[in-house]
This record gives C-alpha cells, sequence and structure tokens, in this order.
C-alpha cells in the first residue's frame, strides 16, 4: 500500500538524528544521521544485541560492512578492535561523512570505499573475511539474494554474516546462499540475523 504523507512525515519524524557507538575504543562517540533516501540507520538496541551475540572483542577479525549508511555498524566493530573494516557505500553525500568521521576518530583501521556493495563483495578474495554486515535498503528487494550469495562466498567457514531485513529469513529462504540462521531477533519493524556458513 502506497504511504501517505501523514505516514512519511510521521516516519521521518520518529527516525532518529544521531545514533552512538555502543562499545570498544570509541564508546559513546554519537553519529550524526542525515536525511538520505534510504537510510535507515541500525538502532543502538540491535547493535548491542549483536555485538553481544559476536562477543566485545573483535580483536584480529577483517570486516565488510556492505551497506555502510552511517558507518554504525562498520565504526562499532572497528572500536571492538576489529583489524580491518571495509565500508562500502554509494552515495556521494555519505562517503564525503564516513571519511570525515574516520579521521576524526583516527581510525586507521577503516577504509572507506564508494561503490555497489554487492560488486565489492564478490571482487574479493574467496573465504577472506571473518564478518560481513549486510543491511541494505528495505526498499530494494531485489538485493537481498545476491548480497547474502556474495557474502556467503567471501565469508571464511568458521565467520558470521549479519543481515538485518523487514521479514524473517529462515533455514529454507538461506540454503540456496549456503547460510544458515544462528540467531535471530526482531525488534519494531526490523529482522536481524547473525547467520554462518552452512555445513
Amino acid at each position: 500500500m502506497p504511504k501517505t504523507p501523514a505516514t512519511a512525515a510521521a516516519r521521518h519524524a520518529s527516525a532518529p538524528r544521531e545514533v552512538r557507538i555502543i562499545g570498544g575504543r570509541w564508546r559513546r562517540t554519537r553519529l550524526p544521521v542525515v536525511d538520505r533516501p534510504g537510510l535507515r540507520p541500525t538502532p543502538d538496541r540491535v547493535r548491542e544485541t549483536l555485538f553481544n551475540w559476536l562477543g566485545q572483542d573483535l580483536g584480529g577479525w577483517r570486516c565488510v560492512d556492505a551497506f555502510a549508511g552511517t558507518g554504525a555498524l562498520g565504526f562499532e566493530a572497528a572500536s571492538r578492535g576489529a583489524a580491518e573494516v571495509l565500508l562500502l557505500e554509494q552515495d556521494a553525500a555519505l562517503i564525503a561523512r564516513l571519511r570525515a568521521l574516520k579521521q576524526r576518530l583516527q581510525a586507521g583501521t577503516v577504509r572507506v570505499q564508494r561503490g555497489d556493495g554487492v560488486a565489492a563483495l564478490r571482487a574479493l578474495a574467496p573465504g577472506s573475511i571473518d564478518l560481513v554486515l549486510l543491511d541494505p535498503p528495505f526498499e530494494d528487494a531485489a538485493v537481498f539474494v545476491p548480497a547474502l550469495a556474495a557474502a556467503a562466498r567471501v565469508v571464511r567457514a568458521d565467520g558470521f554474516v549479519y543481515l538485518e531485513a523487514p521479514t524473517a529469513w529462515d533455514d529454507t529462504a538461506l540454503a540456496g546462499a549456503g547460510l544458515r540462521v544462528h540467531r535471530h531477533l526482531k525488534a519494531g519493524a526490523v529482522h536481524a540475523h547473525l547467520l554462518r556458513p552452512s555445513a
């Protein structure tokens, strides 16, 4: 059903103006949220749960945030000790903000790259990444299947894929990508999944 102006206005009014890094080196650092099409930052509560699932110390991990947006997920991973974090984003204005934030935090382990997240994942070496973060625009339903397939190819056998989606994905839906559900959380309209490669 099409969104009425009132519905869109209500959604806009309820959108957060900033999010914060939950833990690690940059704990409590606030990240501004700009008004950009499709930008829907992962809520603080959901990120806190995700990193409780993963453990607080990501020392030595290689991570990719394939739809970086505000950078909240990727900077959270870097804050908790990840050795390498690649932030991928297509929007030029968001890229500029990510680069400014990287400079402000002196985040030497973070690399910001403009481009298509799925294509960039496909260009990475198979089995080279410990954690792939997938939080694509919910309006772009066609991106989920190729993004999951690309993530499954690059993640290590003992690694993780995080998926944020408007609906729940079960093992049957994930089988084609070679992934399975390890953890799942529903928070409002958001379904957060922590996935593992299938045996």
